[in-house]
C-alpha cells in the first residue's frame, strides 16, 4: 500500500508518494495555479507518472491545504452565519465581535446573548434562557442559515448550558445544520474563543468544498481506493468528517506539515526547523518529533483567537524574495516577492528581478537556471545580501529558543538554497535531499490525535485518578479521529496549578496519537 502525500502552498503545491515503510517513492513541486485544484491535479498527475505505481494500490491520500486560512484574511467563500452566546446578563457589557473589522463583522447575519452561564468555580450564573435560545434559532430558520456558532461563560469548565443550546438548535433548525460549540474549539477566555468558534462556524462551505473537491480530483485521476484525509495544525490528521466539523483546525498545517516532515527526515525529535518557501521563511519548533503549541492567544485576519496552534514565526523572506540595493549601499531582501513567478522574474530564468535565489546562484551556493545571467552582479553586493538574509534568519532562531544555548536546525522548503549553513546560534545544521517536500512527507506520514483539556479539582478527585482518566479520554479522543488503538500513546501531558481558582484546581491537558486505521 502507498500514501499520497499533497500540501499546497501559496507559492507551490507539493506531492509525494511513499511506500507502506515510509520511504519515499516519488516527489514533485508543480507551481499553485489560481484554481487550486488544477495545481492539485497537476500535482497528483505528475507523481504518479513519476513513480508508476498503480493507482489502485494507493491506500490513503492526505491534503494540507492553505484555504481556510485565505478565507478569512482575503475574506472570501465565508458562509452567512447566526451567533448565541450564553451568558447574560453577565457578559452583556462586550458584545461578540466587538472588535472586528466591518468587512468582516459582515458573516454574521443576527446575534443574541441570552441568559445562561457558570461562573469560574463552576455554579451557575443563570438558568439556561432556552425559550430565548428557541426563538433566535427560529428566526435564523427563516432567514436560511445553515451555521451557528455557539458560545457561553466557562464553558471550558462547564459545558451543559452550550451542549444544550446545540442540541436544541439542531431539533429547531434540523440536522443539517452545522453547529460550531466553543467548549471544543478555544480554550480559556470568552471572547478569544468565542471568536475561534464564529470563525469555524463561517468556514463550514469552505470546508465542505475543499474536502469534496479533493476527493473528486482523487477520482479523477483514478485513485478510488484512498482513505481521504485532512491534515491539522498539530502535526496530525483528521477524517474528511471531522474536518468539515472543525475546519479551523487546518489553518497554520502547512508549518506543521513541514516540522513534521523535516523531523522524520532528519531523525532528530528535538530542533528549530526552517521552512523556506517562495515569499516567507516560517520556523518552528520540534518537541518530542511534534510541533511546540504556542502559549498566547493568536491572530488570523485581525481575528484574536485562543484555540489550539503551532508556535510559528513568520518572515518576509523566500526564494523569489526581491533583493535592492539602497542609496547609502545599503541592500535589502524583502519581504515583497516574486512569488510563483519566480521562473519568469528571476534573473538566472531570463527574468529582469534580482531575487535571493540569484543572490544564492551567483555565490555559488547551488546550480540553478542560467549562472552567466547574474555573472554580472557585483560580488560585494551579493555578500551584502547574503548577510541580510544570515541576519534574518539568526533573528528569527533567536526568537524561537528557550535559552542562550545553540539548538540543532533543520533546513526544509524550496528555498532553502539561498540560507548559508553557518547559522549563529546553531549547534547543527541538517539538510535533506528530499526537504524541498518535506511539508508533503509530513502530511503522508502523520499520525492521528486526540487532545483532552479540562479544570479540574483535585480536591474532589484525586491528582492520580483525575490524569489517569484524562489519559483514558484523550486515547478515546484519538481513537474516535480515525487512529488504531492499538498504537495509540501519550505524547504530551500537563497539569498546570490555577492559584486564583477555589481548592486545589489545575488545568489537565493530555494528547494521545497513534497510527491511523
Amino acid at each position: 500500500m502507498y500514501k499520497l502525500g499533497i500540501d499546497v502552498g501559496g507559492t507551490n503545491t507539493d506531492a509525494v508518494l511513499i511506500d507502506e515503510n515510509l520511504n519515499v517513492i516519488a516527489s514533485v513541486k508543480q507551481h499553485t495555479s489560481e484554481n487550486i485544484y488544477d495545481g492539485i491535479l497537476d500535482a497528483v498527475r505528475a507523481v504518479l507518472s513519476k513513480s508508476g505505481v498503480d493507482r489502485a494500490e494507493i491506500g490513503q491520500a492526505m491534503l494540507g491545504t492553505t484555504q481556510c486560512t485565505n478565507a478569512i484574511v482575503e475574506r472570501k467563500n465565508l458562509a452567512p452565519i447566526g451567533i448565541l452566546r450564553i451568558g447574560a446578563p453577565a457578559s452583556r457589557g462586550i458584545p461578540p465581535m466587538v472588535d472586528w473589522a466591518e468587512d468582516l463583522q459582515a458573516i454574521a447575519v443576527k446575534t443574541a446573548v441570552v441568559g445562561g452561564g457558570f461562573e469560574y468555580d463552576g455554579k451557575e450564573i443563570a438558568p439556561f434562557d432556552k425559550a430565548a435560545a428557541a426563538a433566535f434559532f427560529e428566526e435564523l430558520k427563516a432567514e436560511g442559515i445553515m451555521s451557528v456558532a455557539i458560545s457561553c461563560v466557562f464553558s471550558t469548565v462547564r459545558s451543559d448550558h452550550e451542549m444544550e443550546a446545540a442540541k436544541l438548535c439542531r431539533e429547531v433548525m434540523g440536522d443539517d445544520v452545522h453547529v460550531s460549540v466553543s467548549s471544543e474549539i478555544g480554550s480559556m477566555g470568552l471572547i478569544e474563543r468565542e471568536n475561534a468558534t464564529i470563525l469555524n462556524a463561517a468556514l463550514y462551505k469552505v470546508a465542505r468544498s475543499f474536502t469534496e473537491g479533493f476527493a473528486q480530483s482523487l477520482a479523477d485521476e483514478g485513485v478510488t481506493n484512498a482513505e481521504v484525509y485532512l491534515s491539522q495544525n498539530d502535526g496530525t490528521l483528521m477524517t474528511m468528517e471531522y474536518a468539515r466539523r472543525y475546519p479551523i483546525l487546518t489553518i497554520a498545517c502547512g508549518p506543521t506539515n513541514s516540522i513534521r516532515g523535516a523531523s522524520y527526515l532528519s531523525a532528530q525529535k528535538n530542533a528549530v526547523v526552517i521552512d523556506v518557501g517562495g515569499t516567507t521563511t516560517d520556523l518552528g519548533v520540534i518537541q518530542n518529533g511534534f510541533p511546540r503549541e504556542s502559549g498566547v492567544a493568536v491572530t488570523i485576519g485581525g481575528v484574536r483567537t485562543n484555540f489550539r496552534m503551532p508556535d510559528v514565526v513568520s518572515i518576509g523572506l523566500g526564494g523569489g524574495s526581491i533583493v535592492r540595493e539602497k542609496e547609502d549601499g545599503t541592500v535589502t531582501v524583502g519581504p515583497d516577492s516574486v512569488g510563483y513567478r519566480i521562473t519568469e522574474k528571476a534573473l538566472v530564468f531570463g527574468g529582469d528581478t534580482c531575487t535571493a535565489t540569484d543572490i544564492a546562484v551567483r555565490l555559488g551556493m547551488t546550480d540553478l537556471g542560467d549562472k552567466s545571467l547574474v555573472a554580472h552582479l557585483d560580488e560585494a553586493f551579493a555578500k551584502k545580501a547574503m548577510d541580510a538574509i544570515r541576519a534574518l534568519c539568526e533573528d528569527s532562531i533567536d526568537a524561537m529558543k528557550v535559552s542562550s544555548e545553540d539548538v540543532d536546525v533543520i533546513l526544509v522548503g524550496g528555498g532553502s538554497i539561498v540560507l548559508p549553513e553557518d547559522l549563529a546560534g546553531a549547534k547543527s545544521v541538517t539538510k535533506h535531499a528530499y526537504g524541498g517536500v518535506a511539508n508533503a512527507i509530513g502530511s503522508a506520514i502523520s499520525k492521528v490525535s486526540g487532545t483532552y483539556e479540562q479544570l479540574i479539582d483535585y480536591n474532589e478527585t484525586p491528582r492520580e485518578e483525575a490524569l489517569a482518566k484524562a489519559r483514558a479520554e484523550a486515547i478515546e479522543l484519538a481513537v474516535a479521529a480515525g487512529a488504531i488503538r492499538e498504537t495509540v500513546e501519550i505524547i504530551d501531558a500537563e497539569d498546570v496549578p490555577l492559584q486564583y481558582y477555589p481548592g486545589n484546581t489545575a488545568r489537565v491537558k493530555i494528547k494521545a496519537a497513534g497510527d491511523l486505521k
